[in-house]
């Protein structure tokens, strides 16, 4: 709190304070958008959710992230960031009002997804505007604390918008009236993360100077980029390997969350109440991110004893008997500890990647290593995705599914193992041991 009052409460400011409350509106706005694409999609009692169904709304929230995140960068450094952040927000608004009207036809699933990956798709920019905006509106000895806060509180916001759209949702009941209301609420909070932005002067947040390649000159340059940070990767094996196995990781924690979903949807509760699966389903990514939050506590004290690879080997191989023993018995409380347990897991394995990839990595070629990342990250998850309409049945109820999962942790976690144990390298030694912030993902992470 006192870091947070120490940007917000300065004299000169304001600028900041503006950026913020666009931040905190717009990932407020998020949060709900995300929460009524869920309702509409998965948990309306007019729609029976199947795993294909569940695939596309996933493949929609997290494209933009693979696809659209990496070339973003080119217009912010070609086009006002000020400008961006107000008219990319009031395109996000009108494309909401859009998607209502759509939900309103009842028009076939692809049409309702063109509409809702196009607010997605503009999400991306605005995240990355505010970030290349930021060193702007602060002095340079307040840009860490700046970094520390605007993260945090951003994704408080978007769990707070899941909790207004939910509560919107309840009031309105259930039914294509409820998303339509949870849109409207939507599409407001885009207008007024506008006019927080408006207030910004124009020039204010960049960019100083206009790069003079050509903007198509500047995406081959991403692309290729891409291409460099991926062979940077195979040239260091402790970076590539850790990789690898955090890839495969987020392939296995994507089906396991689709299979929670369709079990809370069609199997756990009556497919005629879809609101109490919802809430099901709610309190289970709940009790995955507090044990993402456990496992930021214990893995910096746990790295302290034993090697980053050794914690890495461990947590997937928790994972694997995570699936067994708590996967298996397909009933909601065995469920609830298993989403605990596999947070925990996840979560410690990615910290761990993050730290190994930082260190391991030339500072030069950081930026598109961890742009690559981003992609692969989010990519595996699509690819989960995928696997999961193909293999899931409507209710979610697998033992095929659950063990096959089980094995790619435990392949993953031997392979890694041992090829860390065969190949020592030492790890050089980093200014900082924190973390890079990951790349997050709607709803679960």
């Amino acid at each position: 709190m006192r870091a947070l009052r120490t940007v917000l409460t300065g004299p000169h400011l304001r600028a900041f304070r503006l950026l913020f409350a666009t931040r905190i509106v717009g990932q407020l706005s998020d949060g709900a958008f995300q929460v009524a694409l869920a309702s509409y999609v998965i948990f309306s009692p007019e729609k029976q959710a199947t795993a294909a169904q569940v695939a596309q709304a996933f493949a929609v929230l997290l494209l933009p992230f693979t696809i659209v995140g990496p070339f973003a960068g080119v217009f912010l450094d070609r086009w006002p960031r000020r400008q961006v952040l107000v008219w990319a927000n009031l395109l996000r608004a009108a494309l909401v009002v859009l998607v209502a009207v759509l939900v309103d036809l009842r028009v076939p699933n692809v049409v309702f997804y063109i509409g809702a990956l196009g607010v997605l798709s503009a999400n991306r920019f605005i995240l990355a505007g505010l970030s290349a905006s930021l060193p702007h509106t602060v002095p340079a000895n307040k840009l860490v604390i700046a970094n520390s806060v605007l993260p945090t509180a951003g994704t408080l916001a978007a769990t707070a918008g899941g909790a207004v759209s939910l509560i919107v949702h309840a009031l309105l009941g259930t039914g294509n009236n409820a998303t339509i209301g949870e849109l409207v609420c939507v599409a407001g909070l885009y207008t007024v993360a506008a006019m927080f932005a408006l207030g910004i002067g124009r020039a204010k947040l960049g960019p100083l100077e206009l790069p003079q390649e050509s903007t198509w000159a500047a995406v081959r340059a991403v692309a290729r980029g891409v291409l460099e940070g991926a062979r940077h990767l195979a040239a260091r094996p402790i970076a590539g390997r850790a990789l690898a196995a955090v890839t495969v990781s987020r392939f296995c924690y994507g089906v396991v969350t689709i299979i929670t979903l369709l079990l809370y949807r069609n199997a756990f509760n009556d497919p005629n109440q879809p609101s109490k699966g919802l809430a099901g389903f709610a309190l289970a990514v709940g009790l995955s991110g507090a044990g993402f939050g456990l496992s930021a506590l214990i893995t910096p004290l746990v790295s302290r004893r034993i090697p980053l690879p050794a914690w890495i080997t461990l947590c997937l191989l928790g994972a694997s008997v995570t699936e067994l023993c708590f996967g298996l018995p397909f009933r909601p409380v065995p469920l609830l500890i298993g989403a605990f347990l596999l947070g925990v897991a996840s979560q410690g394995q990615k910290i761990c990647t993050d730290t190994l990839v930082q260190r391991s990595v030339d500072d030069e070629f950081r930026g598109r290593v961890f742009v690559f990342y981003d992609m692969v990250f989010n990519g595996a998850f699509v690819l989960a995705a995928a696997f999961a309409a193909a293999a899931l049945p409507a209710n979610g109820k697998s033992y095929l599914v659950v063990i096959i999962v089980a094995a790619c942790y435990a392949v993953i976690g031997l392979w890694y193992g041992v090829r860390t144990l065969r190949n020592p390298v030492s790890v050089p030694p980093s200014n900082s041991d924190a973390p890079a912030e990951s790349p997050t993902t709607p709803a679960v992470r």
